[in-house]
């Protein structure tokens, strides 16, 4: 299954690009692992609750004109499921059951994601109840969805 992750803003640092590269390369027979950049919206150093608000709706906007119908999308925000490894396998294994081809993995700015993008989504994830920078992030994620197909795979990678 094609998976596409869609986030607002970009890697900066070399060695977190070279991670998440490494795990697009391993999931390209599993069908692909891809990412799309859209700009974050600049804010001032310290920005008020409106400006926020707007920065949100903004980068909102962008993302929603991303989402595909053939896709099943899947928030990511803290107020999301957490799940098992285990867990996460299984709902790769019943999106396609769903008539979804594709994959779509939203991450939004350091101040998360619009309530309309959370809304229009399938599901909401939670990697964990910790707050990470989201350049990591990425990569944990990356890392994660690799896993899952493995584990689907009945391949060793996971323990």
């Amino acid at each position: 299954m094609k998976c596409t992750v869609l986030c607002t803003g970009s890697l900066k640092e070399q060695y977190w690009r070279d991670a998440e590269s490494e795990y697009a390369k391993r999931m390209g027979r599993f069908g692909g692992w891809n990412t799309v950049e859209l700009p974050e919206s600049k804010l001032s150093n310290n920005p008020s609750d409106k400006e926020i608000a707007q920065a949100l709706e903004k980068e909102g906007d962008a993302i929603l004109k991303r989402l595909s119908p053939q896709a099943y999308t899947v928030a990511l925000c803290v107020e999301g499921k957490t799940l098992s490894s285990e867990s996460l396998a299984d709902l790769l294994e019943k999106i396609p059951r769903e008539g979804k081809s594709e994959l779509m993995l939203v991450i939004g700015s350091s101040h998360g994601l619009s309530p309309k993008v959370k809304s229009a989504c399938n599901f909401r994830l939670s990697i964990s109840p910790m707050t990470f920078p989201h350049q990591m992030m990425r990569v944990i994620l990356a890392e994660q969805f690799y896993r899952a197909h493995k584990i689907n795979a009945n391949e060793s990678y996971h323990k």
